[in-house]
């Protein structure tokens, strides 16, 4: 059985930062693409930031292009979302997400899902 847990969020001030983690189990991580996408009240669901399996290729949504970045240790099975200069926009339920191929991620259409952490932006 699979299982994607996330881990990480809070509640911090705006210009700061945090790091999510999100640890996967039952499946081969190395080989797997992950995801980090988020959902404001209100809004649909984001993608965020994307890495894949291999080379490691990151792709990130232009909302964040430069203040996130997303990394993986597959050693221990885990992927980090690093949040710099956070904002008020910043505040969602943030997601992670694996799937064997980055398309699925791409559309949203990813086959595992975690609960979700909250982060919560303070102006």
């Amino acid at each position: 059985q699979v299982q994607v847990v996330e881990s990480g969020g809070g509640l911090v001030q705006a210009g700061g930062s945090l790091r999510l983690s999100c640890t996967v189990s039952g499946l081969r991580f190395a080989d797997t693409a992950m995801g980090w996408f988020r959902r404001a009240p209100g809004k649909e669901r984001e993608g965020v930031a994307y890495i894949n399996w291999g080379p490691a290729n990151t792709h990130y949504a232009a909302s964040v292009k430069g203040r996130f970045t997303i990394s993986r240790d597959n050693a221990k099975h885990t992927v980090y979302l690093q949040m710099n200069s956070l904002n008020s926009d910043d505040t969602a339920k943030y997601y992670c997400a694996a799937d064997r191929l980055m398309t699925n991620l791409l559309t949203g259409r990813a086959i595992h899902w975690g609960q979700g952490t909250q982060v919560t932006v303070s102006s």
